[in-house]
């Protein structure tokens, strides 16, 4: 099958399940979930993974994987870019969108499996890694990319990491509502974050050259949650020909001839966030001439050589695959995390939606 299109209620759970083995085969007995076999982890990509376990009902795996996390983090609140074979893979940063995407996979998972107690367990997991990430939030509201190893920030800021973040900060305002916790600080840390977003583009890549060129600098706003669904529609519509390759997938850069499946994957959340499901599962529907026999997805294609590039199957790039598809179906309670805003307020709200969810038969 090369296409498939995806509509309301239709998960392909038979068609996925082959990720899904494949994933839950590279996942190591800590909990680590690697690249692939023989790779190395980073958190981020680790996170993406485990929430394409959660899609597909296998929450043990997932509990592992973030007990993982929560096993290897490190005093002030981080994790170190990579880790490869129950050790230090890489220490020479540590990013702060790795670091704060811990909230965004855990609300995620409460919010398939209503496990109060595993948030409850975790929290002080979240609690720590958005300390480290807020403390190099700038006066402008931007926070730095990285921290090197010596603990100093490397004082630039990513719209992509960025974006990322504010999903994150989202994500963790629920979580703090949800068990009933303060979370003012973070709340204003979002609208401040948000602002330079949306109106101080100055603020990022001031020390380097422009992200503009990568596809994800142009669809992560959508992403994040910093815009409005008609803003997001004008940011979409105005760089689809430049990044959008007909029958292929989203380019991962403008000027290179290579889409890639994760990229595509996330672009397909994003038009969904805009309001755009027919270009959403038209995209989708084109990934799948990459997915390989043993389920997983390869990195991407370059079409002007015609080959597969790099000769990799991402644990992650499947993680993507099912999130995307939940979101085009929504298969689980969790499959609007990245197609809508659903801040709650205060933890009064909090309870009322977590009533309404698991004690109300319909």
């Amino acid at each position: 099958m090369s296409e498939l299109y995806l509509s309301k209620g239709l998960f392909p759970a038979d068609f996925l399940q082959p990720s899904v083995d494949f994933i839950l085969a590279t996942q190591q007995d800590d909990g680590c979930i690697p690249w692939f076999p023989g790779a190395h982890a980073d958190p981020w990509d680790h996170i993406e993974a485990a929430m394409g376990l959660v899609v597909a009902g296998e929450s043990q795996a997932a509990r592992r994987a973030y007990r993982w996390l929560q096993s290897t983090q490190l005093p002030d609140g981080s994790w170190w870019v990579a880790y490869k074979d129950g050790a230090i893979h890489d220490r020479e940063r540590r990013e702060t969108n790795f670091v704060a995407y811990v909230a965004t996979g855990l609300w995620h998972f409460h919010l398939v499996t209503g496990d109060h107690d595993f948030l409850r367990e975790l929290w002080p997991t979240v609690e720590r890694a958005m300390g480290f990430v807020l403390s190099h939030q700038s006066s402008h509201g931007e926070i730095h990319w990285a921290v090197d190893a010596d603990g100093s920030p490397r004082e630039d800021a990513l719209v992509t990491g960025c974006s990322s973040i504010h999903k994150s900060l989202e994500c963790a305002i629920n979580i703090a509502h949800t068990l009933a916790l303060d979370a003012r600080h973070w709340i204003e840390a979002r609208r401040r974050l948000g602002e330079v977003l949306r109106h101080r583009p100055e603020r990022f890549d001031r020390t380097w050259e422009s992200k503009a060129r990568y596809s994800m600098d142009w669809f992560y706003p959508v992403l994040g949650g910093v815009l409005t669904r008609a803003q997001s529609r004008a940011r979409l519509q105005e760089r689809w020909s430049v990044f959008v390759q007909d029958g292929l997938g989203c380019r991962c850069v403008a000027d290179e001839p290579w889409v890639t499946v994760a990229e595509s994957c996330e672009l397909t959340m994003a038009l969904l966030a805009a309001g755009d499901h027919a270009r959403a599962a038209k995209l989708f529907s084109w990934l799948h001439q990459w997915r390989d026999g043993d389920g997983a997805y390869w990195t991407g294609y370059q079409w002007v050589e015609e080959v597969l590039w790099p000769l990799e199957k991402p644990t992650w790039t499947a993680g993507a695959v099912l999130l995307a598809a939940d979101a085009l179906t929504g298969h689980t309670a969790a499959s609007r995390l990245f197609t809508e805003v659903d801040l709650l307020e205060s933890p009064q709200q909090a309870e009322r939606a977590h009533t309404r969810q698991f004690f109300i038969q319909p």
